[in-house]
């Protein structure tokens, strides 16, 4: 059975395509320099520590606090939950501290196997200063509260900004692809040169402003730009292994973005439905918990990319995650219409509420999930994974004809097709090996 020809390299890399590697001088510089900003961000990263749980006491001066600061009015809706304002600040510094931490750890390993050529090096700061001054508070508290540590914040997070924003561009061989985006990449890197070096002029207090116009066109082009370079990369010139770095990277960054814009979404609704220690709460569970877990999925499907570790087990995960992520969306409008329906009819036959509605709408989940579930794995393997979904059913057919076929001949010609359309090759060939004469038993 033979295989079509393998294309190219340039149009579709083999698997075992090296990376980039640096000169030796230039390898040492890049190193030195990587330890240089990761000793200034580990460091100012701790310093900052007493500076956010200290500044996490000071109310904020505005209705809305950006930064992670509470409200004078929250900090009454605190203790209206019965909890203290040090409770607030050492929970807030330990979910900074733990992101920091995985961000850091992620780094570290990347930059103790794959420091020898440039990606690597790229991928390993961008996580480290991502986790220790982009994403978390720490950094902008501590120069808040001494402003002669304001120029080295900055500069980390700006380096944090343009590393991670080359990162999308250039993951996963180190090769801007195609390569126009090069220059958009700079403009975008440019762009950011204002937000931290000269904050007057880029922060400005009205949305409605020439500059926050062109900054949201520039934010939108730059990130639309990093998604078609990923899938361009993905169906032009990656090789299998990348394909699967590729699917690593975006399933990881996809999944943390949704959960991170669903939950503020979600928690802007109940704001605006509960009161302020009920959306309090519900800020300090979601956005502060499950978001900052949420964001962890960045880093650890990054790591896993890079280092290639189970680099095969990604379309397992997304296959899953689209099933039971769609299983517990209708099974929870199911289960919740379920309630009202069943309350408000119990309502209007007895004058009030009762208890069955709940129980009732739970049998109704129990008997829904395995067939629903069942349909779902059916339609996402029929929508996203065709090819495999058509393989396995052709297989399983060939299985059960073996069962009953015993003419040689047809089972042959069987085997041919199954392959055919299993493997799809250019040409496809049986041998036999002939039946040997039987050796003749001694008595």
């Amino acid at each position: 059975m033979s295989t079509p020809h393998a294309r190219p390299e340039r149009r579709r890399g083999s698997d075992a395509t090296p990376p980039v590697r640096m000169r030796e001088r230039w390898l040492l510089l890049a190193r030195v320099a990587w330890i240089l900003v990761a000793a200034l961000a580990l460091g100012l990263f701790l310093i900052g520590i007493p500076a956010e749980f200290t500044l996490l006491h000071v109310p904020c001066p505005t209705a809305t606090c950006p930064t992670g600061q509470l409200s004078l009015s929250d900090q009454h809706a605190l203790k209206g939950l019965g909890l203290s304002v040090d409770f607030f600040a050492a929970y807030s510094v330990a979910m900074d501290i733990l992101f920091a931490a995985v961000c850091t750890v992620v780094a570290l390993l990347i930059f103790w196997r794959r420091s020898d050529d440039r990606m690597g090096l790229l991928v390993s700061l961008a996580m480290l200063t991502f986790g220790t001054a982009t994403f978390v508070f720490t950094m902008q508290a501590l120069a808040a509260r001494y402003p002669v540590w304001e120029t080295p914040t900055s500069f980390l997070h700006f380096v944090g900004a343009a590393s991670f924003g080359l990162f999308l561009y250039l993951f996963p061989d180190g090769r801007f692809v195609p390569r126009w985006t090069r220059w958009v990449a700079l403009v975008w890197i440019a762009w950011q040169l204002p937000r931290y070096f000269f904050p007057e002029w880029y922060l400005n207090p009205s949305p409605y402003t020439w500059h926050a116009l062109i900054n949201t066109v520039v934010w939108l082009g730059a990130f639309g730009t990093a998604i078609y370079s990923q899938g361009y990369r993905y169906r032009r010139t990656a090789s299998s292994a990348q394909r699967q770095q590729i699917k690593w990277v975006v399933f990881g960054i996809s999944a943390a973005l949704t959960v991170f814009v669903g939950i503020s979404l979600l928690l802007g609704i109940l704001a605006r439905v509960f009161t302020s220690p009920g959306a309090l709460l519900a800020y300090l569970v979601g956005n502060t918990l499950i978001g900052y877990l949420a964001m962890l999925l960045i880093p650890t499907s990054i790591g896993f990319a890079v280092l290639r570790y189970h680099l095969f087990d990604i379309d397992l995960i997304i296959n899953r995650t689209l099933v039971y992520v769609t299983l517990t969306v209708l099974l929870a409008v199911v289960y919740e219409g379920t309630i009202v329906v069943l309350q408000n009819v119990f309502r209007v036959l007895t004058g009030q509420e009762s208890q069955v509605a709940v129980v009732a709408s739970t049998l109704v989940i129990a008997a829904m999930f395995e067939p629903l579930r069942r349909h779902i794995q059916g339609f996402v393997d029929r929508r996203f994974y065709r090819r495999k979904y058509d393989a396995a059913k052709t297989l399983e057919a060939f299985s059960a004809e073996l069962r009953h076929e015993t003419d040689l001949d047809a089972l042959s010609n069987d085997l041919v097709e199954v392959v055919r359309e299993t493997m799809q090759p250019a040409h496809v060939s049986v041998w036999l090996r002939p039946v040997s004469e039987p050796r003749a038993r001694t008595q």
